[in-house]
């Protein structure tokens, strides 16, 4: 893979990640041993930035993860959430009580096995919990010896500049794709403080894989859609980690082609218009 690097904390990674979840999703895995596979093959193509949750799966994605590549290559870099739970299909609550977020560090220390872990981001501030708390509960981890590095998820700038007065904050997980750039200000602020932003649904599930602009950029290119959409974010900022997700050996090999993209400005242009 021929993707740049950026740093996330003191940590490099190739600007081009893994999102695990749909090696799982959020049921136990229907095909472990094909899971596995995409795992490793990820690793092998060059990939050493893998995001996962303990909600995913409730904690089978981290326990597949660590049967795939425990022990970890040195360069891998092992990114987790927690603060967010999944009571019932197609419901989501953040749980940002401190002993939780202690309780459900611990439980990804465990299934991860790892003693320390790389990067542990707040899955969703909880509202009904002081973030100051929430915060606590994850600084007092890393003074511990536990976590590594610190970031957040779906937050706003206001909500970022208040949590790095408390701690710092390496990284920031929001959604954000070639159609959805609601979060153009929180990245911009990350690219200002140099603080690595991983967009989630990076290239929005293929819905806009139908688009007459991408069509025709395709076929001008030789690229797929999806290939576009990756490619249009690694052009969009240095401090840009996309972590496309799959359970599809074929289309993490084609995902991680996207990193050799080079376009034009003309290219870039047509895309910045497919908004």
């Amino acid at each position: 893979m021929t993707t740049p690097t950026t740093r996330i904390g003191d940590l490099t990674v190739h600007r081009l990640g893994f999102g695990a979840m749909r090696l799982t999703g959020y049921r136990p895995v229907a095909d472990r041993t094909a899971a596995i596979r995409v795992a490793r093959r990820a690793v092998d193509l060059g990939i050493d930035f893998i995001d996962t949750a303990d909600a995913y799966g409730i904690g089978a994605n981290e326990e597949l993860l660590a049967e795939a590549l425990h022990p970890y290559a040195e360069s891998v870099v092992i990114a987790t959430k927690i603060g967010h739970t999944r009571p019932s299909p197609g419901e989501w609550k953040p749980v940002g009580r401190p002993e939780y977020l202690r309780q459900a560090a611990e439980l990804s220390l465990r299934r991860l096995r790892v003693e320390r872990l790389d990067l542990l981001q707040l899955h969703r501030i909880d509202p009904a919990v002081p973030l100051e708390d929430q915060l606590g509960a994850l600084a007092q981890l890393q003074s511990e010896g536990k976590v590594r590095h610190l970031g957040l998820s779906e937050v706003t700038v206001d909500q970022l500049e208040t949590a790095r007065r408390q701690v710092e904050i390496v990284s920031v997980q929001n959604r954000y794709n070639l159609t959805d750039r609601v979060h153009d200000d929180v990245l911009k602020y990350c690219e200002a403080e140099g603080i690595a932003f991983i967009p989630w649904l990076p290239i929005a599930g293929g819905d806009h894989a139908t688009s007459r602009l991408l069509a025709e950029l395709a076929t001008e290119t030789g690229a797929t859609p999806s290939q576009l959409s990756l490619a249009w974010l690694l052009h969009r900022s240095p401090v840009m980690v996309p972590i496309p997700g799959t359970s599809s050996e074929a289309h993490l090999i084609e995902n991680t082609q996207a990193a050799g993209l080079r376009l034009t400005n003309a290219q870039l242009s047509c895309l910045d218009a497919v908004l």
